[in-house]
C-alpha cells in the first residue's frame, strides 16, 4: 500500500519536473510559447505513470516484450486508419489492454476540457467499432483505460456557469467546476463502459514537485485503476502473454 502511494509520488514529482524542464528549454532557445504551451509541446511529461503501470504489469506476470510503450504504439482504428496510444500490452497476437494519458494544464481550461472530452469519446467509439469489425483479428475483448492528471487550481475549482440558449443542460452540470466535469466525465466513461478503468489526480503545480496529489473518488483512484488493469493482465497471462 505504502509502496505504491510512494510510486504515485514519484510519477507526479517526474511529471511537474518534466514539465519545467520543457519549459526552459524552450525558452532557452527563444521559443516561449504563449502561457504554459512551451511545457505543453515538450511531451514526455507522463513517461513517470507509463514506467510504473509497465512495471506492475511485468510484476504481475506479464512479459516486458508484450509491453509497448515506444513508437509502435499505433493500432488500427474504423473512423480512422490508426490511433496512437500511450501503452498497449499484445501477447501471442492478441490485444490485451490499451491505455490513454492525458494531462490538463492551465491556464487554460475551458477549450482544453472539450478537447480532452471529444479525444475520449472519439477514442474510445473508434477503437470498439473497430474490434467489433474484427481489427484484432483473434482478440478477446481488450482492457481500455483512460488517465488524466488536473492541475488542482483555482481556476479549475472555481463554478463555470453554462449556456443554455435552448434546451437545459443536465442540473449537475449547472455551477460545476472544471475539477467537477473531470469527475463526471471519467465516472460516465465507466458506467457507459466506453472504458474498463478512469482515473483523475490532482495536482498543486508547487506542491506537486514534491510528489503531492489528491484522488477526488475512490472510484477514480489510481488504485482502484490499477486492479482492474492487473486483474486483466493476470486472467490473460497464461495463455496470451
Amino acid at each position: 500500500m505504502t509502496k505504491l502511494d510512494q510510486q504515485i509520488a514519484s510519477a507526479v514529482r517526474y511529471f511537474w519536473k518534466a514539465r519545467s524542464t520543457q519549459q526552459r528549454k524552450q525558452e532557452g532557445l527563444g521559443r516561449k510559447d504563449q502561457g504554459d504551451r512551451g511545457a505543453v509541446t515538450g511531451g514526455g511529461q507522463l513517461d513517470g505513470f507509463i514506467r510504473l503501470i509497465s512495471e506492475l504489469a511485468i510484476e504481475a506476470g506479464c512479459p516486458k516484450d508484450s509491453i509497448i510503450t515506444d513508437k509502435h504504439v499505433q493500432l488500427p482504428g474504423f473512423f480512422r486508419p490508426t490511433k496512437e496510444w500511450d501503452l498497449i500490452i499484445i501477447g501471442n497476437g492478441q490485444l490485451l489492454a490499451s491505455l490513454e494519458l492525458k494531462s490538463h494544464i492551465g491556464p487554460s481550461f475551458g477549450n482544453n476540457y472539450n478537447n480532452r472530452t471529444e479525444e475520449a469519446l472519439g477514442s474510445a467509439t473508434d477503437i470498439w467499432t473497430a474490434f467489433r469489425e474484427g481489427a484484432f483479428k483473434v482478440s478477446q475483448r481488450p482492457w481500455l483505460g483512460y488517465f488524466m492528471l488536473l492541475e488542482d487550481d483555482p481556476r479549475s475549482r472555481t463554478p463555470v456557469s453554462v449556456r443554455e440558449p435552448h434546451f437545459q443542460v443536465f442540473e449537475e452540470f449547472r455551477g460545476a467546476s472544471y475539477a467537477k466535469r473531470y469527475e463526471l466525465l471519467c465516472l460516465r466513461l465507466l458506467r457507459e463502459r466506453l472504458y474498463d478503468g478512469a482515473c483523475l489526480l490532482t495536482s498543486k503545480r508547487n506542491e506537486g514537485k514534491k510528489g503531492s496529489y489528491t484522488e477526488p473518488l475512490d472510484e477514480l483512484s489510481f488504485r482502484t485503476f490499477i486492479t482492474s488493469f492487473l486483474a486483466r493482465v493476470t486472467a490473460f497471462k497464461k495463455f496470451a502473454c
